[in-house]
């Protein structure tokens, strides 16, 4: 009885092994594909490729507009209003999206600080403009840019065409 348990415990141990043949026939026959996929696929050349530099994207460049009471940046823009109630000549814009649902977000968090904040769709850049407040001045919309600093550092000035 012991020598017949020996025996099924030294058949099990054997029959588990893997065998290197069976690697070796696996990596004959990949390496085998791989060679035909190359050669009818890509040819095989010794010249080093070219590389072309990629040159930067550049983001929203703000248009200076001057008057008479200050040289503050202004980005002019031609909006339409995408949520909101409408947009007077100069509005505050605290942040930019590509994704309207990521626009909405910061719109909803804003209104429930107390803002009356819209979105602004600017089709020409294809960006979603969140604006917290709108005004028909300059210098307003300026005292309103100042305040929303402290919480919205990149808060800037749009000009609607």
């Amino acid at each position: 009885m012991l020598l017949s348990a020996a025996a099924c415990v030294a058949l099990a141990f054997t029959s588990c092994k893997s065998s290197e043949s069976a690697y070796r026939k696996a990596y004959e026959k990949a390496k085998a594909q791989e060679g035909t996929t190359i050669a009818t696929n890509t040819p095989i050349t010794t010249e080093t490729p070219t590389v072309t530099p990629i040159t930067p994207r550049t983001y929203d460049e703000p248009t200076t507009l001057t008057d008479n009471n200050d040289n503050e940046n202004v980005r002019q823009e031609k909006v339409s209003v995408v949520n909101g109630s409408g947009l007077g000549a100069y509005s505050v814009v605290v942040g930019s999206f590509s994704m309207r649902a990521n626009a909405e977000g910061m719109m909803n968090q804003l209104r429930n600080a107390g803002y009356q904040s819209q979105i602004a769709f600017d089709a020409g850049k294809q960006m979603y403009r969140v604006v917290a407040s709108t005004h028909n001045t300059k210098d307003d919309a300026l005292r309103s840019r100042d305040s929303l600093r402290s919480k919205y550092p990149n808060a800037w000035l749009l000009y609607n065409e």
